[in-house]
């Protein structure tokens, strides 16, 4: 028997702000996203073709082959947006216990997108995001292109379990599903017994989370029928400085 899927309750563009600041999460519609970043939903879709070619992740300590990504940071300033020196994804065991206190080196996402206008786009709109939830400042961005696939019969998009990211906002968009079942999001306080769950289906719909005052995970994915995949783009915003230190020899 197939168990429905839960559909998230999404906001309207102008009740974004009010939102995140009441319960510290928002989940908005493809349609709004576009709206709000000033960008058309073609546009977006377009950005879709760049999940075709993401490497194995190579950091998995649970030995599985189900994660592809690409990784890239930028700075926010205002409506200035700049790629950054190449560095290597850091987390503390207290927000990854799994892969905390690693270095973990991703091959850069591509500059053919990071030079679409849409792109851009996004990250100037969460920065403004980022801006009205914790006040005017510089933003340290980390992107994110994950493809989690059911080569192993099962795919974890969150083998760390539920956790918060250490950073100040965290954005989720769901890229694409095919052929699976599974892949549930979960949202909690972090110091209180509320949650939600639901299940984002959409294309370029979004789930926007106040890191500080939740905590996130997504459940297992499985196939349907044939070998299936669910493709995020993960970016995350922190205030005063990127986690970690090093950036890698030229």
């Amino acid at each position: 028997m197939t168990r429905l899927l839960l559909s998230p309750d999404p906001v309207a563009p102008a009740q974004l702000d009010t939102t995140l600041h009441q319960q510290g999460y928002a989940v908005l519609s493809a349609a709004s996203v576009a709206q709000l970043a000033d960008c058309s939903l073609a546009e977006l879709e377009g950005l879709q073709a760049f999940w075709r070619d993401l490497p194995p992740d190579a950091h998995l300590k649970d030995g599985g082959r189900y994660r592809r990504r690409r990784h890239s940071c930028f700075e926010v300033v205002g409506e200035k947006v700049t790629q950054v020196a190449h560095r290597a994804h850091w987390q503390p065991v207290e927000y990854n216990a799994l892969h905390g206190g690693m270095e973990r080196w991703f091959e850069p996402m591509s500059s053919a997108l990071v030079e679409q206008v849409a792109w851009t786009k996004l990250l100037q709109w969460l920065g403004a995001v980022s801006n009205a939830l914790k006040g005017e400042t510089p933003w340290f961005v980390e992107a994110h292109q994950f493809r989690i696939d059911t080569t192993d019969g099962i795919g974890r998009p969150t083998p760390e379990g539920a956790h918060r990211d250490g950073v100040d906002l965290v954005a989720v968009f769901l890229v694409e599903r095919h052929g699976i079942k599974g892949g549930e999001t979960r949202v909690f306080e972090a110091d209180g017994p509320h949650g939600q769950r639901f299940t984002l289906t959409e294309p370029w719909s979004l789930l926007l989370l106040d890191d500080e005052r939740v905590i996130h995970e997504s459940t297992p994915i499985q196939p349907l029928n044939e070998e299936g995949y669910r493709d995020t783009l993960v970016i995350t915003l922190r205030q005063g400085s990127f986690q970690g230190l090093r950036l890698k020899a030229t």
